[in-house]
């Protein structure tokens, strides 16, 4: 199973799949996969791939894979966590095997199944399978988009690959703002929702798709999957207890489920009731030597930029081999770039920074992590949702809990030329909240966010910061059999604790109730929060550049502000705006924008 970079072109006029371009692409993507990489073209088709060994680590599964019986070669980057279980009913409907790992199965599964084999698949995913006799090209990403995958789409021809930048290192994209990217970028703290992304060449697959396209270039899309937020029979009436032990029970299997590899696992342990409880249920499984890793910031503005006595109290309680990692103001600074660089999209989450440096220590010891991701959004844990019970104007509620800005005040921040034409941010959660599906507004949220803002934040932000060192991260709380669970629970037993009830409530049969009955934590990153010194030079130099003066996205009016008073412009989810902006720009001149 290959935690890894793909990449790969489709000419629908039949020239060849460009040579140099693959190359380009899999040189790009050469962190992700650090242990090895090929290129398979076949005519018009070609598929490129780094490697990271996981599972199988012979060359047998090594990638671009060929099934020249089949007539099938794929490029994957993922891990399906009941390949094993698979594997034994594709060899009862006669399949064989050449390898031992997880890629092969998805090739026979899709001979076996078609486009329904993504139904039976556990795990995160993204895929491009081409068969030779037809021509055809299948697409995949899994659930959540665990996985990334970008599409670069000119004339004739498709480029997909893991990774935005890998795109841009083959060529001849159209990099212009988008500005309904740039909208939602601005309006949503940096998620910007698929297809779009914040450039007009480059789109992105959208998760629990499968895609299948014809030699032509005409393509059909199978949405095979979406969490109900609805009661079923039976489930209004539920105990918090039952619903506790329900959930427990899930969630052992999600952790247990992803231990599947042929080297060791570790856990990021932030002290947070999520990382902790993956820790006591892999200790309650008996894992000895459990490897876990915290990260912690120097203060600033009195503000504090560690929790190390929570994730020290769970280290000792488990006796894990416990690493801890303490960065000073200077270390922050230094890593500023090359954090920046392992971006696919401009992210301005203080986490991806601490994520960067914890991963770059993690992978001197570790290959593979679980990570706390997803629980939030999974189990009802933000401050927003509680106002959303009852409202009456659901979309109006959660913009002004949710949303950096308005569209009106936008139109006071950024330059006319890149202002969409309409609230297309707005649009995006009035479209979403009125779907079927989901009971009540805070059913809603949660949906929402889950299915669209976890994708696009703390989902890519652990990819991308994990891969930027060849590590791998697991997350059990999107395992889809959990989340389908939480779904049908009645929202009052999430909000009940200040948040996330009923997995708390789990949890205290398995950790320390220290780490549980506390205040939220969040990663503070204070620096980055409160600009100033040299943080305060590095955006000036960026904002005040050639570059960014010619692009001329943000009013003057509106930067003389925010470096004015870095501090008094915090958005509602304690964001600096200062630094949206100018990370936004920072990104475009690492990136060659």
């Amino acid at each position: 199973m290959p935690m890894c970079g793909l990449n790969g072109e489709i000419n629908f006029d039949g020239k060849p799949a460009d040579a140099g371009a693959l190359q380009r692409m899999c040189d790009a993507l050469a962190p992700r996969g650090p242990d090895g990489s090929g290129v398979v073209l076949r005519g018009n088709v070609g598929l490129g791939h780094r490697r990271l060994k996981i599972i199988d680590l012979s060359e047998k599964a090594q990638q671009p894979m060929v099934d020249s019986d089949l007539g099938l070669s794929i490029a994957f980057n993922g891990c399906i966590y009941n390949y094993p279980e698979l594997r034994g009913e594709l060899e009862a409907a006669g399949h064989r095997f050449f390898s031992h790992g997880d890629t092969e199965v998805i090739l026979k599964a899709w001979r076996q199944w078609g486009i329904e084999c993504v139904d039976r698949f556990k795990g995160m995913f993204a895929f491009v399978i081409h068969e030779r006799d037809t021509g055809r090209v299948v697409i995949a990403r899994d659930r959540f988009g665990i996985k990334p995958l970008y599409l670069a789409e000119k004339g004739k021809r498709l480029r997909f690959a893991s990774t935005l930048p890998a795109l841009l290192a083959a060529g001849d994209v159209d990099t212009a703002i988008d500005p309904v990217g740039l909208h939602h970028y601005m309006t949503f703290h940096a998620v910007v929702p698929p297809p779009h992304t914040i450039i007009k060449g480059v789109t992105k697959f959208p998760p629990a798709t499968i895609r299948v396209i014809e030699p032509d270039g005409t393509s059909r899309d199978r949405l095979y999957w979406t969490p109900v937020l609805e009661r079923g029979p039976g489930d209004a009436e539920r105990s918090a207890e039952e619903w506790r032990d329900l959930v427990l029970d899930s969630l052992r299997t999600a952790v247990k489920r992803r231990m599947v590899a042929d080297v060791p696992v570790g856990v990021l342990l932030s002290g947070g009731v999520d990382s902790s409880v993956i820790v006591g249920l892999l200790a309650e499984m008996g894992q000895k030597d459990l490897m876990t890793f915290s990260v912690g910031f120097e203060e600033a503005h009195g503000e504090k930029g560690d929790e190390f006595v929570y994730s020290d109290l769970i280290a000792k309680h488990f006796g894990t081999k416990h690493h801890k990692i303490f960065v000073p103001h200077d270390r922050l600074l230094d890593a500023l770039p090359g954090a920046i660089g392992a971006m696919s999209e401009p992210m301005v989450s203080y986490d991806n920074v601490g994520f960067y440096l914890l991963s770059q220590e993690v992978s001197k010891h570790i290959k593979v992590v679980q990570s706390g991701q997803g629980a939030d959004e999974v189990f009802g844990g933000y401050h927003w949702y509680p106002p959303m019970q009852g409202a009456n104007d659901p979309v109006d509620t959660y913009a002004r809990a949710f949303f950096d800005r308005s569209h009106d005040k936008l139109k006071t921040h950024l330059n006319p030329e890149w202002m969409a034409d309409t609230d297309v941010s707005r649009a995006l959660v009035e479209e979403h909240f009125a779907r079927d599906g989901a009971a009540t507004p805070v059913d809603q949220a949660l949906r929402l966010d889950s299915q669209v803002m976890l994708v696009d934040d703390p989902v890519k932000r652990v990819d991308n910061m994990t891969m930027a060192f060849g590590l791998e991260a697991r997350v059990p709380f999107l395992d889809h059999e959990l989340v389908e669970l939480a779904a049908r629970i009645p929202p009052e037993h999430k909000l009940s604790q200040n948040g996330k009830g009923v997995l708390k409530e789990a949890a205290r049969l398995v950790v320390p109730h220290e780490v549980i009955d506390r205040k939220k934590g969040y990663f503070p990153v204070p620096a980055l929060k409160y600009i100033q010194g040299p943080y305060l030079d590095m955006v000036r130099d960026a904002l005040g550049s050639q570059a960014a003066r010619e692009r001329g996205l943000f009013q003057q009016g509106y930067l003389d502000q925010l470096f004015d008073k870095p501090t008094d412009h915090i958005t509602p989810l304690q964001g600096s705006e200062l630094w949206q902006v100018a990370l936004l720009e920072m990104w475009l001149q690492n990136h060659g924008v």
